[in-house]
């Protein structure tokens, strides 16, 4: 095969319609775009129009409650991503560990309101662990024959 040679398969390129070429080509004068209005015009995208009628998301009565700003932004981190710290010698396994000291190891790339231990993978070493959250699921296994994990408020 020679690069003169090479062909794509039958009908794989589909050329694209010609619009606006008179009326002859049946796409001529608004080509395929119906009347004037916003949809005639290019960059459109009515997110949630209907044409008129009320949308489905002001016809749905209003939910819930929101308190977003006042939310604290623990950073998620799981028992094995420590793991790899400590096997890298980013940490030590001596003594306790805060969002701080994992910033300053690379971990995280910024403390945020302190740290959310996960349950992923089993850490293999000892390593007390200080964290303003755990999950459930993450304090057993962080406290197996290692020090349990010192969760505070």
């Amino acid at each position: 095969m020679k690069l003169n040679e090479i062909r794509d398969n039958p009908g794989a390129h589909y050329r694209a319609k010609r619009v606006g070429r008179g009326i002859g080509s049946g796409k001529g004068k608004t080509s395929g775009r119906g009347g004037k209005g916003q949809t005639a015009r290019s960059g459109v995208a009515i997110n949630g129009f209907e044409g008129g009628q009320t949308p489905l998301h002001r016809r749905l009565p209003k939910r819930g409650f929101n308190n977003k700003i006042f939310q604290k932004d623990f950073k998620v981190i799981n028992l094995g991503r420590l793991q790899q710290a400590i096997d890298a010698g980013k940490l030590s396994a001596e003594g306790s560990l805060d969002a701080q000291k994992l910033v300053t190891a690379g971990v995280l790339r910024r403390p945020g309101d302190g740290i959310r231990l996960l349950a992923k993978p089993l850490p293999r070493r000892r390593k007390s662990r200080r964290s303003q959250s755990a999950r459930p699921s993450a304090r057993p296994k962080a406290r197996r024959p290692r020090p349990k994990p010192e969760v505070f408020a």
